[in-house]
């Protein structure tokens, strides 16, 4: 644990003192506005698409649900508190990773931004499916993501800077996309890669919460940022990531067995006699 505070304390470089005109003024609001503006067109491109292409009433919810978390985490009042606050910093995070994400996996918008867009947006998504075939490989992309950024020097950056903030918060949501389609969208016989990709996660983030719950010295070097605030960070990473996961974790159990099951039953009604 002390090595792991110390490689983090390492990681902080030392903040610069020249900026740059995007970094000040009207310019810097640019990032804020444009993935203000990438959100509000994947909401509105997904009503056309849904009058085309029905879902469900259950992944219909989920969508706008989805949509609106995400909207309250990065546009709403969490963002200004995350400014001044390593523990709201971390619920925003969560809210993006552990509720918005998985949302948007059991809303499956894709075919309705299909039928919207046409073949116009099969470049890129296309990819990202054939990667969601590799639970251990978005884990491990995600992982990258979270630890990364947690770092001081990132995450301060990401605190004093709009640019380096939404680039945060986009790597963020699309690895966290990606390894919950990975996981709760895994293919039949794969409940168990699925699984360990979901433990790896627990115990990762487990283990950055204990880091920051049980440092003796604050990680993020700011007036405002005292000790308490960043063991509640790591307590907000901790308790509700972790109960994510597990709950995660049990759905993948409870589908491996009952294909096991439905796979004794089919075993018996062809072996039967007569």
């Amino acid at each position: 644990m002390r090595l792991i505070v110390a490689l983090l304390l390492a990681a902080a470089p030392a903040a610069g003192s020249a900026h740059s005109p995007w970094d000040t003024g009207e310019l810097s609001h640019l990032p804020i506005w444009a993935s203000q503006a990438v959100l509000l067109a994947a909401w509105l491109l997904y009503v056309p698409g849904a009058a085309r292409l029905r879902p469900s009433p259950g992944e219909r919810a989920a969508f706008h649900g989805g949509m609106a978390v995400a909207g309250v985490a990065l546009f709403g009042p969490f963002d200004d508190w995350a400014t001044s606050s390593t523990a709201m910093h971390m619920v925003q995070h969560m809210l993006l990773m552990v509720v918005a994400a998985p949302l948007w996996v059991l809303a499956r918008p894709l075919p309705q931004w299909r039928a919207a867009l046409g073949r116009a947006g099969d470049w890129w998504w296309f990819p990202l499916l054939r990667a969601g075939r590799h639970p251990m490989a978005c884990a491990a992309l995600h992982a990258a993501a979270i630890w990364g950024w947690h770092l001081p020097g990132p995450y301060m950056a990401a605190v004093a800077n709009n640019w380096w903030h939404v680039a945060e918060h986009a790597s963020f949501a699309l690895t966290a996309w990606l390894f919950w389609w990975a996981v709760l969208r895994a293919r039949r016989g794969g409940e168990l890669r699925a699984a360990l990709a979901l433990l790896f996660t627990l115990m990762h983030t487990g283990l950055l919460g204990a880091v920051l719950t049980f440092a003796q010295a604050p990680l993020y070097y700011r007036e405002s940022r005292e000790l308490w605030d960043q063991q509640l960070a790591g307590l907000a990473m901790w308790v509700p990531g972790g109960m994510a996961y597990l709950t995660a974790i049990a759905g993948c159990a409870y589908r491996w067995l009952a294909r096991l099951q439905r796979g004794s039953r089919s075993t018996e009604a062809t072996s039967w006699p007569g």
